[in-house]
This record gives structure tokens, C-alpha cells and sequence, in this order.
């Protein structure tokens, strides 16, 4: 009973962090649309929602894993793309081609997910040590 009631709040978690990562795939396309349509505006845009929207994307198959190693490999590409989502959003202030203002709660999020999938990982390969333990 425990274990099923577990399963289901892990699931339901889950569940609410697609949302959540789908959100944050949409927000990226939107602040990426406020760069300058010039060529590194252009370049910065392209980088930009491709490493935000790969975030959720890799993200839901890791939901839909078919091993644990999987799982952690879907995870660890997460982690990889929040924290080139950071990149691209640090060079896009530090090149003033977006206010600090505007990519603030964006990059706050990014860290939040980045931080919530470093736990997933290393609570899996946690797991995987004290099964072969």
C-alpha cells in the first residue's frame, strides 16, 4: 500500500514537472523573440530555444524511460541544456542584447530545474550503488 501510494505521488511530481519544464520551453521561445533580428540576434535565438526546449523534451523521455540507466542519461541531458539555457541567457545580458530585468526570473527557473534534475541524478545513481551493494 505504502509503495503504491508512493509510486503515485512520484508520478503526479512528475506529471508537474513537465508542466512545469513545457512552461519554460514556451517562456524561452518568448524571450528569445525580444532579441535583435541581426545576425548574433539570430544565432542567439536559434542557440537559445533550442537548449530551452531541449530541457523538457529530453525531460519527458526520461519519464518514459526503459531502464534506470536510460533514465539517468535523459536526466543528465537535462542538466547539460538547462545549463546552456544559463549560458545563452548570461552572454545575451552580458552582450546587452536583453535587460538583466527581463531574464532574471527565466534564469532563476533554469537554475531551479537544473538543481531539481543534479537531485534526480544523483538520488538514481544513489539507488543503482545500493542495489549492488
Amino acid at each position: 500500500m505504502f509503495l503504491a501510494i508512493r509510486m503515485a505521488n512520484r508520478k503526479e511530481k512528475s506529471k508537474e514537472l513537465e508542466k512545469r519544464t513545457k512552461q519554460f520551453a514556451v517562456t524561452i521561445i518568448q524571450l528569445a523573440g525580444k532579441l535583435p533580428n541581426k545576425e548574433a540576434g539570430m544565432i542567439m535565438k536559434y542557440q537559445m530555444i533550442k537548449a530551452g526546449t531541449s530541457v523538457g523534451a529530453n525531460y519527458r523521455e526520461a519519464n518514459r524511460s526503459v531502464s534506470k540507466a536510460d533514465f539517468r542519461n535523459k536526466i543528465s541531458t537535462c542538466m547539460k541544456e538547462a545549463s546552456e539555457t544559463q549560458y545563452w541567457l548570461e552572454v545575451a545580458v552580458e552582450a546587452e542584447m536583453l535587460p538583466w530585468r527581463d531574464v532574471k526570473p527565466v534564469y532563476e527557473e533554469c537554475s531551479e530545474l537544473l538543481a531539481i534534475f543534479t537531485s534526480s541524478y544523483s538520488t538514481s545513481k544513489k539507488s543503482q550503488i545500493s542495489q549492488i551493494s
